[in-house]
């Protein structure tokens, strides 16, 4: 027996996907480690192990913030910059958007560019557009910027030599010159050679500003799993969606920045709908993502470290990343998103999060703020968890909101849930209204540990009828790294090529390279595109390669279209040539023919103490590190906690729903339990998530162990 691992590590909890290869798992859910992110995943992966022998596993998939969060929180490695003479001020200058708030701001101070000035250096040469050499590269200039480099203890260089896309003979002999001296050398030519110099330079930058620590991590990450009897290949996710080993990843490190994000979208695209909208309410953000025709929306540029506004990530604000990446737009409102009083005493939700550490106060852990957790469990919609939760710690913790807003705290509970839910829905509104699609005709893919909880009342702001909640949806992220396959991408901007046949079999061989594949295999597949503009024009869009003139001209009018909601025609021009090659990440006999497929199997019990335990079942849950049980679900004193279930149901108990009046007794049910047809108001519990049916809401059992909303009572 072959076992695979998929590990996603998000901010609050790290999940562990285990799948053999008849296509049956097991999971782990377990509290991230902040202080070491390894830790974490070490201990869900000897959980979801179990008693199963460790050098039986063939492969591991992760997803990982780590890119991220060195951006976000600036603790990269100090990077030295080396550019063509007279252009070492094109990132300190740098580009910034002055938004709404900063607009008229006296006192406004823009962001330290990504380079400190000092850090800039130029070496003498110079390659036209074309790629012709005007002026040769002068080594000398480079031992001195190099000697300098090393002098100042700066141990990684980011080299963007201006028109390198088109020539990168003078980047890679300025590499080979600051090796010798400098440990980590980054090229643009091997990270994105494509045009706009500004865009490629950051991106370039970025690469080497996490490149070490990513590299580090993943090296530290293979030695904690060989400690465990674990010496399977070690591959990451990239932001494309697409899987790269271990090795790839650290080189290019930019193509990981939105890693952890991209493996929700894949589960979402395996749920059995077209078109759709993935929707992922971790603890710390939520996430929302298109699918249309069975595939996420891909951008190919975004911008990280920025302002956010509506749940988009505002252009100019942050530092541009020109690399492929599902596209998504995120807003910091989660499971563990605090809910506060601003000066003025309004509530406010997120994004602060309480994380795992101290996390929400229910958990008992020593967190005291209210979180959305919190109110969830005061409103009857939660009852058990990856941790045992305690009634009256989140009790406590509403009331410190409920006081000073004068209300009753059942009202403070769901003035945050209907708060945090209006959140989330701006996420939804960046990638479905604001860019002229009509989201009534999508499901909603909800998953996450809190997406469940929320996603109803997301899909009634948008008139969505459906919602699906896919099997072992709280893990759903480390399971949709099982179902990527090896995938790279390759770009180079050339104007005016004549033959594009050279450059496409370049890029292939280059892509077959990084992937350790074979383009002749059968299994392995090529897809290629082009990067296409009206003639004149600055911006371009992605189409898909053809030969014929005119067809290429009808996709892009059709691509113009969509993405800018009117007609135009006129002559067009190539200014990019890309591949992106796809091969199968396992040997035939260890893939599932679906991941809908591989969901569908009933868990194993991993070793230890389950994640969770849905209500009414007999079986105590664990207790937590300071001893609290947990305690029935929360009532208004005075009436009975736990009146006879539904028939069908594993147990009942009071939920605040505001269509009801107020508190009323609903049915719990498990997957298992689910009736053909069940009409809210109601709850559907799962080991690691829960599914809140509200009034005029209908919950069936769907095929691979889905469970479908409807809404207007339609099965």
């Amino acid at each position: 027996m072959a076992y695979s691992i998929g590990v996603d590590v998000g901010g609050t909890f790290t999940d562990v996907v285990l799948r053999d290869t008849s296509g049956a798992i097991s999971v782990a859910k377990c509290l991230s480690t902040h202080y070491d992110p390894i830790a974490g995943i070490v201990a869900g992966v000897t959980r979801a192990l179990g008693d199963r022998d460790p050098a039986q596993v063939t492969r591991v998939v992760h997803a990982t913030t780590l890119a991220t969060n060195a951006v976000l929180e600036r603790t990269g490695v100090r990077v030295a910059y080396v550019t063509t003479q007279g252009f070492r001020s094109v990132v300190p200058l740098g580009r910034y958007a002055r938004v709404e708030e900063d607009r008229y701001d006296l006192r406004f101070t823009p962001p330290p560019p990504p380079v400190a000035p000092e850090d800039c250096f130029e070496v003498t040469e110079r390659v036209s557009a074309r790629g012709e050499v005007l002026t040769p590269l002068d080594d000398a200039s480079v031992r001195r910027v190099a000697a300098e480099i090393a002098g100042r203890g700066i141990g990684s260089a980011a080299v963007c030599l201006l028109h390198a896309y088109a020539n990168p003979a003078h980047e890679r002999r300025v590499a080979e010159i600051l090796r010798a001296s400098v440990p980590s050398v980054v090229t643009s030519s091997e990270v994105w050679p494509e045009i706009r110099e500004y865009e490629r330079a950051t991106t370039t930058i970025m690469s080497a500003y996490v490149g070490p620590l990513m590299a580090s991590y993943l090296s530290r990450l293979r030695e904690r799993l060989a400690a465990l009897g674990i010496r399977a290949p070690v591959h990451v996710m990239e932001s494309g969606g697409g899987v790269v080993s271990a090795e790839l990843a650290a080189r290019r490190a930019v193509a990981t920045i939105e890693s952890g994000p991209a493996a929700g979208v894949l589960a979402a695209a395996g749920a059995g709908f077209a078109d759709a909208i993935s929707f992922d309410m971790g603890g710390t953000t939520a996430k929302a993502c298109v699918v249309r025709g069975g595939r996420p929306e891909i951008t190919h540029e975004f911008h990280v470290g920025g302002k956010g506004s509506f749940g988009g990530r505002r252009a100019g604000t942050g530092v541009p990343i020109r690399t492929p990446a599902i596209d998504l737009a995120e807003v910091g409102a989660g499971g563990g998103s605090v809910a506060w009083l601003d000066p003025a005493g309004t509530l406010r939700v997120g994004p602060r999060s309480a994380g795992s550490s101290p996390g929400p106060a229910c958990y008992g852990l020593g967190g005291a703020e209210p979180t959305v957790t919190d109110a969830n469990l005061v409103l009857g919609y939660l009852a058990s968890a990856s941790i045992p939760l305690t009634p009256a710690l989140a009790e406590e913790a509403l009331d410190r909101l409920a006081g000073p807003l004068g209300v009753a705290r059942e009202e403070a509970a769901r003035a945050v849930h209907e708060i945090v839910s209006a959140a989330m829905a701006s996420a939804v509104h960046v990638v479905t209204v604001q860019r002229g699609i009509d989201p009534r005709g999508f499901a909603l893919v909800a998953f996450g540990g809190a997406g469940p909880m929320h996603a109803a009342r997301v899909a009634e702001r948008f008139g969505i009828a459906t919602v699906v909640v896919p099997a072992h949806c709280g893990v759903a992220s480390a399971a949709g790294l099982l179902a990527g396959d090896l995938a790279t991408e390759r770009v180079r901007s050339r104007l005016d090529a004549g033959d594009p046949e050279p450059i496409f079999t370049g890029l292939v061989a280059e892509a077959a390279a990084d992937l350790g594949v074979s383009p002749a295999d059968p299994e392995v597949r090529v897809e290629r595109s082009v990067n296409v503009r009206f003639l004149g024009q600055s911006h371009d869009l992605t189409v898909a390669w053809s030969p014929s003139r005119d067809e290429l001209a009808a996709r892009f009018a059709a691509r113009y279209r969509q993405v800018y909601g009117i007609e135009q025609h006129g002559e067009i021009e190539l200014v990019g040539y890309r591949v992106r090659l796809t091969a199968p990440a396992a040997p035939r006999a260890h893939r599932p023919s679906a991941l809908a497929r591989a969901l569908a199997h009933p868990p194993s019990a991993p070793a230890g103490p389950p994640p969770s335990t849905p209500a009414g079942t007999p079986e105590p849950p664990p207790v937590p590190p300071d001893g609290a049980q947990e305690h029935p679900p929360l009532s208004p004193a005075g009436i009975p906690e736990r009146p006879p279930a539904a028939p069908g149901a594993v147990g009942s108990r009071r939920a605040y729903f505001a269509e009801c009046g107020g508190y009323v007794e609903v049915p719990v049910h498990t997957r298992a339990s689910l009736p053909e047809r069940l009409p809210g108001p109601a709850i559907v519990e799962d080991g690691e998530s829960t599914i809140v049916v509200p009034p005029s809401w209908t919950a069936a059992p769907a095929p691979a162990g889905a469970v479908h909303l409807t809404r207007g009572g339609r099965a």
